[in-house]
């Protein structure tokens, strides 16, 4: 059979993709023009995500690479809640671009004490990282609207590997260290999937992610019980890319170890892939919610979801570096995500979709201002006073209004309080599915997790407001860190005023 194809409906994914191939075939005949490549990036994310926007106003899912021309046999199918995700995928890229083109010329020159090799921010071989960060993005956005697990399996994986490679191309002792742990995770959770991807064959006989497979399977219980195992395996699989506990160990070194625009990369792009991923799996179950079988796949997820988010929390509060700081909260807003998908309901798919935006901007936004902080004193950028200390931020938002008014509105978004609205908003979306599906205990575990979270991001605002002590904290942004951070407020800012404009892309009331 001859599947239909719709370049158009494939823009998200495609346009990345052969932005990448073009950057390195542009490298071998004009070698080291940093800016072209930049350029050539920043055009073909643009392109994607006016497809993804486009295709998130539409009234009907785009669907393409249809085997049958019929809508149950389509291979790549983006509806709002897809759309949207493709969106906020690109758009992290789109950060990553314009933070690497931002790097301060310190940051492009510096090197570690004792290594001998470039620091944060390093573009040693300009269309080599380019080429891996277009391609990440082509796997989030691609592995979001896949119908087919061995598509489903290769985006993910195009999603996560590019990222490795980013981390270890700092070249420093904690960037290897990073490298090493984040590939073993990701070799360790490709075995994972492949088995999960395996069980789902046996019990549908389809590749195909799709409503029609699992009804067929739900039919017979001996089909039934292999495909609950296979869906919990699979959801075992992305939820080491998504840093739940237990499978979040290689987050605090990945985060530390590469150069901040990589990190943001992880921060927003990569999480936006995993929580697409699962969705993918969860979504022809959302039917059978009700049914007994389900319920192990919901009692995983709310098991996953609650340890996350209050071992995050906690382990958060004892961070001094505030890149690890954002690890571990990472790993916590990881635990907010899945919580509402133990619900298996259809609000619940949107809710997870709203959080991990949400916090993907606010995340984001956090990072650049980090990036563009430098320490004053005698001891540098990397000794005990460094940047990536809480203390070297004190003050930040009476002497730097212009850096410190975004990061403290991010860090409020994060904690759920005013005047970063949307964080709150985000939060009621992840409880309501539980309340309504009658699962008060993990929503009481949310409550908790929620406290916890204000009290990680208020020390780090109440450092921000406090006195300066020693030599004030060096601020340089450049170009790209001043866009990510003013357009990254401004969105904050928009959608905390007028949370509808989220909402009512995913379908939410307000």
């Amino acid at each position: 059979m001859t599947p239909s194809l719709d370049l158009l409906a494939l823009a998200p994914a495609l346009a990345p993709a052969l932005g990448a191939v073009a950057v390195l075939l542009l490298d071998a005949v004009l070698p080291g023009r940093r800016r072209l490549h930049v350029g050539i990036a920043l055009v073909v994310l643009v392109v994607g995500a006016a497809g993804a926007l486009t295709a998130a106003l539409g009234e009907a899912p785009t669907r393409t690479l249809c085997l049958l021309g019929g809508a149950g046999q389509c291979l790549y199918v983006a509806d709002g809640v897809v759309a949207i995700l493709q969106l906020g995928a690109l758009l992290g890229a789109l950060a990553t671009v314009l933070l690497l083109l931002g790097g301060r010329a310190d940051d492009l020159t510096r090197e570690d004490a004792g290594q001998g090799v470039a620091a944060a921010g390093d573009l040693r071989d300009p269309a080599v990282t380019v080429a891996l960060v277009l391609a990440a993005a082509a796997g989030a956005a691609g592995v979001a609207a896949a119908r087919e697990l061995g598509t489903w399996l290769v985006m993910l994986e195009l999603a996560t590997l590019p990222v490795v490679a980013l981390v270890a191309l700092r070249g420093t002792r904690a960037a290897a260290h990073g490298a090493l742990s984040f590939l073993t995770t990701v070799l360790l959770s490709f075995a994972v999937l492949v088995v999960g991807a395996g069980l789902w064959l046996v019990a549908t006989g389809t590749p195909l992610l799709t409503g029609e497979a699992v009804s067929a399977a739900w039919a017979v219980p001996e089909r039934r019980a292999v495909l609950v195992v296979a869906v919990v395996v699979l959801l075992v699989g992305a939820g080491f890319k998504l840093s739940l506990v237990p499978f979040h160990a290689w987050t605090p070194q990945a985060f530390t170890g590469g150069p901040l625009p990589v990190t943001t990369l992880l921060a927003g792009t990569s999480k936006v892939a995993a929580v697409a991923a699962a969705l993918a799996v969860l979504a022809p179950l959302s039917a059978f919610a009700r049914a007994p079988g389900a319920s192990a796949v919901a009692a995983v997820l709310a098991a996953l979801a609650s340890v996350s988010a209050l071992l995050g929390a906690l382990v958060a509060l004892r961070q001094d570096d505030v890149v690890r700081l954002l690890a571990w909260s990472t790993i916590g807003q990881a635990g907010w995500v899945v919580l509402p998908l133990a619900a298996l309901s259809g609000s619940a798919r949107r809710a997870a979709t709203a959080y991990v935006l949400v916090y993907a901007l606010a995340t984001v936004v956090a990072l650049a201002a980090v990036a563009a902080v430098r320490a004053g004193g005698p001891d540098g950028p990397d000794g005990p006073d460094g940047s990536r200390r809480l203390v070297a931020h004190t003050g930040l938002l009476r002497a730097q209004p212009l850096v410190g008014g975004p990061l403290a509105l991010a860090l409020l978004v994060l904690a759920g309080l005013p005047p970063g609205i949307i964080g709150l908003v985000a939060k009621v979306l992840v409880l309501r599915p539980l309340v309504d599906a009658g699962r008060w205990p993990l929503a009481l575990v949310g409550v908790v997790a929620a406290v916890l979270g204000v009290a990680v991001y208020v020390r780090w605002v109440a450092v921000l407001l406090g006195a300066p002590r020693g030599a004030p904290a060096q601020v340089r942004v450049g170009g790209g860190t001043a866009v990510v951070l003013g357009v990254g407020t401004v969105l904050l800012v928009l959608t905390s005023v007028a949370p509808q404009l989220l909402l009512g892309l995913l379908g939410e009331g307000t």
